[in-house]
């Protein structure tokens, strides 16, 4: 009997988020621009992938520049990612309550890869 299963990896989906690199400094006639690039790639991927290590010192003006690309992300229908923001940067947007997504990270509220809940024997059911 054979269930015709190929030997090997399973398919993957090799589908990947688009990939934004932004080098500062950025201008502002450069934003509209950059808002329509994250917006148009949102419609149809969801998740725009911003590579923020090219920005250089952090400063408000990358914290308005990526409000603005999050804001276009949402309108159109996703959001975006941060790849490798200096840790200056991400004290910054967490100081202005800015909280976006950066790769590598579990999303808020969302368990870690591979952590199961379990529930001990004996213990109290709430």
């Amino acid at each position: 009997m054979s269930c015709g299963c190929l030997p090997g990896l399973p398919p993957v989906d090799p589908r990947t988020d688009p990939v934004l690199v932004l080098r500062g400094p950025v201008t502002r006639d450069e934003v509209a621009g950059l808002a329509d690039v994250v917006r148009g790639s949102a419609l149809s991927s969801g998740v725009v992938v911003c590579d923020v290590a090219g920005l250089g010192p952090p400063e408000l003006g990358h914290v308005e520049l990526l409000a603005r690309l999050e804001l276009a992300a949402r309108r159109g229908g996703g959001r975006i990612r941060l790849r490798d923001p200096d840790p200056g940067l991400r004290a910054l947007l967490g100081l202005v309550g800015l909280g976006l997504q950066v790769e590598g990270e579990v999303e808020e509220g969302e368990p870690a890869g591979g952590v199961e809940e379990a529930v001990e024997t004996g213990d109290a059911a709430p």
